[in-house]
């Protein structure tokens, strides 16, 4: 399925968010993807936000990639996934209007997955839970450079995607949050925190589960 690429600027609570729409004809769900650390370089055109947002399309997924606080038109400054949650909330509000109260499914790099299991978190208690959380590169745990993140559990069926040679975030760390969850990880040999040369994969992994 195609969808060209749109620029859209959505009401937040601190101002605008400015965010990348993918919306194909007729679209079955909504996935809104969250990008990496905004003070490591992290914006909405990162490959792994692209990859999981033409996978989410190829699906037949409305897909919205919103930056967070400070980064590109985005405003506000970076609020450690407080105030970022709030953010994909507010283009997840947005996107039912655009497309319809539809399946939402949550995909997120590194941060950007630490801010989706807060997401599903507000959801689930909202009543509406995420159709599913497709989560790359978790930030979890103490990560150099960086700080502590206590990450949200997430359900069983999450897509938890990680590299065996990530040295930002090492797979212990996943592992550790993932164990008292009973939660699976799939590990992609080779692959570093960006998945360089492996990106076809993360497609690969989420097209065949969503598919079965």
């Amino acid at each position: 399925m195609k969808a060209q690429e749109e620029k859209i600027l959505v009401a937040g609570p601190v101002g605008a968010i400015d965010t990348i729409m993918e919306r194909p004809d007729a679209p079955r769900g909504i996935a809104l993807i969250a990008h990496p650390h905004p003070l490591g370089g992290g914006a909405n055109t990162n490959k792994v936000a692209y990859t999981l947002a033409r996978t989410f399309v190829g699906l037949g997924y409305a897909a919205f990639r919103p930056n967070f606080r400070g980064v590109g038109g985005s405003a506000g400054e970076h609020d450690e996934g407080i105030g970022e949650t709030e953010d994909l909330l507010a283009v997840l509000e947005d996107a039912k209007c655009r497309c319809g109260n539809l399946p939402v499914a949550l995909a997120g790099f590194s941060f950007g997955a630490y801010c989706q299991t807060r997401v599903a978190k507000r959801l689930a208690e909202a009543g509406h839970p995420a159709q599913r959380l497709v989560l790359v590169g978790t930030a979890a745990g103490f990560v150099e450079g960086s700080r502590q993140y206590d990450t949200e559990a997430v359900p069983h069926d999450t897509i938890v995607i990680h590299g065996s040679d990530d040295t930002l975030v090492p797979p212990a760390n996943v592992f550790n949050w993932a164990l008292p969850l009973d939660l699976p990880v799939v590990i992609v040999p080779g692959a570093d925190h960006f998945f360089h040369r492996r990106l076809h994969l993360i497609r690969d992994i989420i097209t065949r589960a969503w598919r079965h």
